[in-house]
């Protein structure tokens, strides 16, 4: 029998939703702690840049027992998303779990010596207070806190009239008509920002990047639909993964020269349809090497701008600001009204005590994570929504139906915490040596291997259907009814 427990879930975003319902399925009794005034994550509203939209179609960006509405267009914007999951909230019973507008600031194990936390819980109004839980998911993601920098002379810029902001606080786009615009970073959100403040009328639109990336657009060649060709098995295959057979790495070998021309003639369709070399925006590495969830989707008409000036991209990073003008590290000085900081969120669990930190994450910042979720250091707690990917809810729902089944001792592949050692430092292993690219994040990427990291959950789980018919398995991406179909080919039960 298994006994129902009080469970604590951090956070209302897509991960911590797909938490509460997997919880709540099972018989436990769920808390949903959000310190923002309204559930979504990146997609609450006060959150969201102008022309916010996904990065995967809707039928990947969905959860396995809701398809998105057809009325949607195939890359929903930021409101859509939002009343997306404020439905299946609502649907799943989830909406009246939630505490908004409180924060965890603290946590320690049980003084009572029970399994568990007790979590310090501050509202934003009202005293502090602190409550027990006997279990913990963590559900805060990657994009939970701003990454800001300073610069000398900030200051003086803002002073003199100059607004300096985080790319999440770009939420009006009327503040940059008739004004210099700088948008520091390269990511989809600094070149969302940059393309919509020249339609919102700036009189003048910098980019400023260290580096170019390979970005890819939502159809390759004008045709393709993208997720044809980076969300399917038989691509993924072309990428060595971990735990490879000596049989599978000969076969790589063999193939290697046909995986070799089939990134080149990928990387020549985007330098022609893209304009790279035209806009001095083409990267100097293979794309292959790079491929993981920092991959952005190209903004439409980006590199338009870049090619008529529209967009003027500098390749550098600020230095200091002197009076009204940005100083870029190249000696370059650029005339800026408004300078918009897209450089990212921090990494991180603030609230967790210092001692269990060190057992989460190694000095380099790899996380010690048994597939990406439990780490057998930190009992009763779990992470989900800390699986990033290219389709990022069927990943969070997969890790939660995981996490809830590892909390109760119901996994058909219960590990010990030998074994979830083991495969840690295996993986930490080859994320150093042989896939450098998959330790961005702290090495919380799933991208491109969506396959294998599944196929490993639901063996887990103890799905008895896991696969569709080869055809359809490794030219598709993907599906998410499918997914639902394996997830209820698993033993079912109900704490009590």
């Amino acid at each position: 029998m298994v006994q129902k427990k009080t469970v604590c879930v951090i956070g209302a975003g897509v991960s911590g939703l797909a938490a509460a319902k997997a919880f709540r399925e099972r018989g436990h009794n769920v808390t949903v702690v959000e310190r923002s005034h309204d559930l979504g994550g990146v997609w609450e509203p006060s959150r969201s840049y102008p022309d916010v939209q996904t990065q995967s179609p809707k039928e990947l960006y969905r959860y396995t027992s809701k398809p998105m509405p057809d009325a949607y267009p195939e890359w929903p914007k930021g409101p859509q998303v939002h009343a997306y999951l404020a439905d299946y909230a609502r649907e799943n019973g989830v909406t009246g779990l939630v505490r908004f507008d409180t924060s965890v600031t603290g946590m320690a194990r049980r003084a009572d010596g029970k399994p568990g936390w007790t979590l310090t819980l501050a509202p934003k109004e009202g005293p502090e207070t602190t409550e027990s839980y006997d279990f913990v998911a963590v559900c805060t993601g990657q994009f939970s806190d701003k990454n800001m920098l300073s610069h000398p002379g900030q200051d003086g810029f803002t002073a003199a009239g100059g607004q300096v902001m985080h790319s999440s606080d770009y939420t009006d786009p009327s503040m940059v008509k008739g004004k210099r615009v700088v948008v520091l970073g390269f990511s989809k959100s600094a070149t969302d920002i940059a393309v919509n403040a020249v339609k919102s009328g700036a009189s003048q639109v910098t980019i400023v990047y260290r580096e170019a990336v390979w970005r890819i657009p939502y159809f390759i060649g004008g045709l393709i639909n993208f997720k044809r060709i980076l969300y399917i098995r038989a691509q993924e295959k072309m990428f060595p993964g971990w735990g490879q057979t000596a049989m599978a790495r000969i076969n790589h070998a063999i193939a290697k020269p046909f995986v070799w021309a089939n990134w080149r003639a990928l990387e020549s369709l985007l330098s022609m349809q893209l304009k790279l070399k035209k806009t001095g925006l083409k990267p100097k590495t293979p794309i292959e090497t790079g491929i993981n969830c920092s991959v952005p989707i190209v903004t439409p008409g980006l590199y338009d701008m870049v090619a008529d000036g529209r967009i003027k991209a500098i390749q550098g990073t600020f230095d200091h600001y002197d009076g009204t003008t940005v100083v870029l590290s190249g000696g370059e000085r650029v005339g800026a009204d408004i300078a918009v900081l897209a450089i990212g969120w921090k990494l991180g669990v603030p609230f967790l005590p210092e001692e269990y930190r060190r057992k989460l994450v190694e000095p380099d910042g790899q996380y010690r994570l048994y597939r990406i979720i439990a780490n057998p250091d930190l009992p009763d707690m779990g992470f989900v929504g800390f699986n990033s990917s290219f389709c990022t809810v069927l990943c969070a729902e997969l890790a939660a139906n995981w996490l809830v089944r590892y909390a109760d001792g119901q996994l058909a592949k219960q590990p010990t915490p030998a074994e979830m050692n083991d495969n840690i430092e295996m993986m930490l292993n080859w994320k150093r040596k042989e896939r450098p690219a998959a330790g961005v994040y702290g090495g919380l990427c799933v991208a491109p291997y969506h396959f294998k990291h599944f196929d490993e959950i639901l063996d887990d789980i103890g799905a008895k259907e896991r696969k569709l018919n080869p055809l359809a398995e490794n030219l598709s991406p993907p599906n998410a009814d499918a997914y639902a179909r394996y997830l209820k080919s698993a033993p079912q039960y109900m704490a009590a």
